[in-house]
């Protein structure tokens, strides 16, 4: 007799409508997509100098440099899991581009988002 164990994942999804309240949700969804494109750039930039992909833990680092600096101090109102998230994401895409280069499936690299379009980010935690 074979047990079967039964993982329930709950997701909650909300709609948020242009509202005063919802302010400071918005511009850090902004902000995450700024971080995403900024991610995206670097990638493009470092295969082209190194044609290499590049590491994961060395863009979180990077990242974490630049909340430093002044003028990206506001990549501070994402939170580290977030942008853990982001960089996350990129590299499984980066990855799975490459995966499918070299199994000669006709695929494109991960590109740049409108910001306005980004609509969300997740936190690891949470889901």
């Amino acid at each position: 007799m074979i047990k079967r164990q039964v993982i329930v994942v709950k997701t909650y999804c909300f709609k948020l409508y242009k509202a005063k309240r919802n302010k400071k949700l918005h511009k850090v969804i902004n902000i995450a997509g700024i971080i995403y494109n900024h991610c995206i750039a670097l990638h493009k930039r470092y295969y082209r100098l190194f044609k290499k992909s590049l590491n994961i833990y060395k863009l979180q680092k990077h990242l974490t440099k630049l909340k430093k600096i002044g003028k990206f101090s506001y990549f501070k109102e994402v939170g580290s899991q977030a942008i853990q998230d982001i960089t996350q994401r990129i590299d499984r895409a980066c990855k799975l581009f490459f995966r499918n280069l070299k199994h000669k499936i006709r695929t494109a690299p991960p590109s740049f988002k409108k910001i306005r379009k980004y609509k969300s980010f997740t936190l690891k935690q949470a889901g």
